[in-house]
C-alpha cells in the first residue's frame, strides 16, 4: 500500500500535459525532437553559459562523464563514501578502482582535509588518482572552494555529482557548474523530474561535442551508419524532455516549497532533545531536496529505526540516509580514508517527507509522531 505521505513526490502544476501532448502530436517521442533542444537550452541558460547534453539518467551521465575524463582499466578515482552507489558504480564499469573518502560535519559531504591526505597517500603508492567525484548530498553544497584548490594543486579534475542539487548554490554559483564536468538527475523522486533522465554539463565545448557523439551510439556524421568507436544509447527522449522542460520552468517554486518544508521542521522541532538537522553554511543555499535529521538515541530514547517504524504505522514514508559505500558488500575490498563520521550519519540519520507541496498539517502530524515516541521514553 502506498504511503499516505510519501517521502518525495513530484508536483505537476505546470505545462506537463500540454508539452507531452505536443510531443506526441509531433510524432517525435524518441531521441530527437524540439523538446530535447528546448530543455537543453533552458537548462544551460539557468546554469549561466554551461553547455548541456540531456541524457536518460543521472547514472548514464556519471558513466559518460568518466569516459570523457579518460578513466579506464587500472585507474583510481576518489569518491565520496557517503552517497548513493551510482556515484561509484561507473568507476567499476570502466575497470577502475574507487578510493573512498569520509565526510565532514559541516555539510556531510566529502572532507577536504581527508581528500588531500588521500591524494598524497595514493601518489606515494605510485597511483595518482585520475579524478575526484564529489557529491552535493541531499541538495547541500559541498565545500567547493577547498575542493577546487586541492583539485588545482594536484591537477586532478573534479566530476561534480549534483544529481540531488539542481538549483542549489555555493557562493551564489549554481551547483554542478564548478567541476570539469557536472551531472544532474531527473528521476521520479528528484526536485524536478522527467520521469527518468539526467544531464551532463561542461564549459568545455570539446567535452560537450564528444558527449553528444558518444551518447547517440557514436554514429559519425555520414549518410549511413558509421562508427569509429564504441558509443552508448544514453540520449534523453523527447517525451521525457517535454516533462523535464515543464518542471524546469517551475524549479524556483519547487525550491521555495522544499526550503519552506525544511524551515517548518526546524521550527516544529526547535529545542527537541536529540534531533539534529543537516547543517547549511552562510556560503550555501540548499534546495533541500530532502530534509534530513540525526536521531541521538541517548537523548531521545529512541533510534532512527524506531522512529521510521512509528512513522510507517501512520502511513508516513521516511528513509535511512545512504549507507556509506565503504560499508557496502560490493565495495568492502576498496580503500577507504577517514574516520567514522559517514558511519555515524548512516546509523543515526533519517530522511523526512519533503515534497514541495507538503502541507503544514501533514508536517505537524509527522512531528506529533516524534513527540509520541519521546513520551514513551519518559513514561
Amino acid at each position: 500500500m502506498a504511503s499516505q505521505i510519501p517521502l518525495s513526490f513530484p508536483v505537476f502544476n505546470g505545462n506537463e500535459n500540454f508539452y507531452t501532448q505536443q510531443a506526441i502530436s509531433s510524432g517525435h517521442i524518441a531521441t530527437s525532437g524540439q523538446f530535447i533542444d528546448k530543455f537543453e537550452s533552458k537548462l544551460s541558460k539557468r546554469l549561466h553559459t554551461h553547455e548541456t547534453v540531456a541524457l536518460n539518467s543521472g547514472t548514464s551521465a556519471l558513466h559518460l562523464g568518466m569516459v570523457l575524463l579518460g578513466i579506464g582499466l587500472g585507474d583510481e578515482v576518489i569518491c565520496q563514501s557517503f552517497t548513493f552507489c551510482a556515484s561509484a558504480n561507473p568507476i567499476v564499469y570502466l575497470g577502475a578502482t574507487p578510493i573512498f573518502v569520509d565526510s565532514e560535519k559541516d555539510t556531510w559531504n566529502i572532507c577536504p582535509e581527508i581528500l588531500e591526505d588521500t591524494i598524497l597517500s595514493r601518489i606515494s603508492k605510485g597511483k595518482k588518482p585520475k579524478a575526484i567525484v564529489i557529491v552535493h548530498l541531499f541538495g547541500m553544497p559541498a565545500k567547493m572552494k577547498e575542493i577546487l584548490e586541492i583539485s588545482a594543486k594536484y591537477q586532478i579534475p573534479v566530476l561534480e555529482d549534483a544529481a540531488e542539487a539542481i538549483g542549489s548554490k555555493y557562493q551564489s554559483k549554481e551547483c554542478g557548474t564548478f567541476g570539469t564536468i557536472g551531472i544532474f538527475s531527473f528521476n521520479g523522486n528528484k526536485i524536478i523530474t522527467a520521469g527518468g533522465g539526467g544531464a551532463l554539463i561542461s564549459n568545455d565545448m570539446a567535452i560537450i561535442q564528444r558527449a553528444k557523439l558518444l551518447s547517440t551510439q557514436a554514429k559519425e556524421d555520414r549518410p549511413f551508419y558509421h562508427h569509429l568507436e564504441i558509443g552508448y544509447n544514453y540520449k534523453m527522449n523527447n517525451l521525457s524532455a517535454a516533462v523535464g522542460l515543464a518542471q524546469l520552468e517551475q524549479l524556483d517554486f519547487f525550491i521555495k516549497g522544499r526550503r519552506l518544508v525544511n524551515q517548518r521542521y526546524r521550527t516544529l522541532l526547535n529545542d527537541f532533545p536529540g534531533i539534529e538537522f543537516q547543517p547549511e553554511s552562510n556560503k550555501s543555499i540548499s534546495n533541500y531536496w530532502l530534509t534530513c535529521i540525526l536521531v541521538d538515541k541517548e537523548k531521545t530514547g529512541f533510534s532512527n529505526d524506531q522512529l521510521k517504524t512509528a512513522l510507517m504505522k501512520k502511513g508516513v514514508e521516511s528513509r535511512f540516509l545512504w549507507k556509506p559505500l565503504h560499508m557496502q558488500p560490493v565495495f568492502t575490498m576498496m580503500p577507504y580514508y577517514g574516520g567514522s563520521l559517514a558511519e555515524r550519519l548512516f546509523e543515526e540519520g533519517l530522511c523526512l517527507p519533503s515534497s514541495a507541496d507538503l502541507t503544514l498539517q501533514a508536517q505537524e502530524m509527522i512531528v506529533e509522531v516524534i513527540h509520541e515516541e519521546l513520551s514513551k521514553t519518559f513514561k
